[in-house]
């Protein structure tokens, strides 16, 4: 996998695994990171993985986010041509958004991947 921390900014990913490609790295899958206070809409990361999908031929994975949750996943899952595959959460053990409170006991955003999954996990 080649890890872009770019998820909304297409001219700069599309830069970046270019210059990977010309040197040569090989890779079979595109991640992206996506956090809206640095990576642009909602809007920008779907085009971004649309384009990004299409244009190289591979499956596009979010592997680092947080926020958005609902809305990340449905984008990541349904890219164009079958080829979104899905997300990862960022720390999802540490975050202000963490899954677990300190006792350990999971909280809603957990239950939330299990809606996650009947949804696009067929």
């Amino acid at each position: 996998m080649l890890h872009v921390a770019l998820g909304g900014q297409n001219d700069e990913s599309v830069f970046f695994i270019d210059n990977m490609i010309a040197r040569g790295v090989h890779f079979d899958v595109i991640g992206e990171s996506y956090y809206p206070k640095w990576h642009g809409t909602l809007e920008d990361l779907e085009t971004n993985l649309n384009d990004l999908a299409k244009r190289y031929n591979k499956d596009v994975i979010v592997v680092e986010y947080s926020a958005r949750k609902d809305e990340v996943n449905k984008i990541a899952f349904e890219v164009e041509g079958g080829k979104g595959k899905g997300t990862c959460i960022w720390e999802p053990l540490s975050t202000w958004e963490k899954f677990f409170d300190d006792k350990g006991k999971s909280n809603d955003y957990l239950k939330m991947y299990d809606e996650i999954s009947r949804k696009y996990m067929n």
